[in-house]
């Protein structure tokens, strides 16, 4: 069955994901993590797209955008992985792909699932076994979340603002948020919809987002196949 296209709707978060094939190594170093780190923000700024949270981890990693375009997060992403790939195949003195294949992605309902994306890939480092505490791990934007350090990278979502009235009070909002944790649900969820380029939403989200695309924005019920909108 031919693959969908990528669902991408302008002011919408996305969450993203990209892996290097076969599960290799797309970071061999600091210097490599600082490099793609910078090359993500500047093309974020590029193709006006806010990034909202990040996870840098050894054989991939995740984002959170919100595009103000259409086409904002596939110019970016397809910026980043050539540049990338030429940067790290000739640092590394190695050729052909990095990447497995196309980076996946899925359209996020803000309200029901936006800061549980930023938890999730908070948490994914410690879901790895490299820390025991996300604040350890130094390559995502949950310092910046939980106030440790500025990272200018990061344009935080309008509901991170909505937890509090300082930035004392968010910071604490968010830390507890992260340490609740999340259920194998609800991270299911999230790792399913993404894989499969599903809106992650409910019903109602789904149902509305699809009378703005032709493309199937959910999986379909058995038995009850969904018909995009002539």
């Amino acid at each position: 069955m031919a693959r969908l296209p990528r669902l991408t709707v302008a002011g919408y978060p996305h969450h993203v994901i990209q892996r290097g094939n076969n599960r290799q190594a797309i970071v061999k170093s600091d210097a490599d993590r600082e490099f793609l780190l910078e090359l993500l923000g500047e093309n974020a700024k590029q193709h006006r797209v806010a990034l909202n949270a990040y996870a840098l981890m050894d054989n991939h990693f995740h984002l959170l955008l919100t595009p103000e375009t259409a086409d904002g997060v596939p110019m970016m992403m397809q910026s980043v992985g050539r540049r990338y790939v030429r940067h790290f195949n000739d640092l590394h003195s190695r050729t052909g792909t990095l990447w497995e294949g196309r980076y996946r992605s899925t359209l996020v309902q803000a309200e029901r699932y936006l800061l549980a994306c930023m938890v999730y890939m908070d948490l994914n480092p410690v879901r790895a076994g490299i820390v025991a505490d996300p604040r350890e791990h130094p390559w995502s934007s949950h310092r910046h979340y939980i106030g440790q350090l500025i990272d200018r990278r990061v344009t935080p979502p309008s509901l991170y603002w909505s937890l509090g009235n300082t930035p004392f009070a968010r910071e604490a909002a968010y830390t507890e948020l992260v340490r609740a944790g999340q259920s194998a649900t609800q991270q299911g969820a999230i790792t399913d919809a993404t894989l499969h380029g599903w809106a992650l939403g409910d019903e109602d989200f789904s149902a509305a987002l699809q009378k703005r695309t032709p493309r199937r924005v959910a999986k379909a019920r058995a038995g009850r196949p969904l018909s995009a909108p002539r």
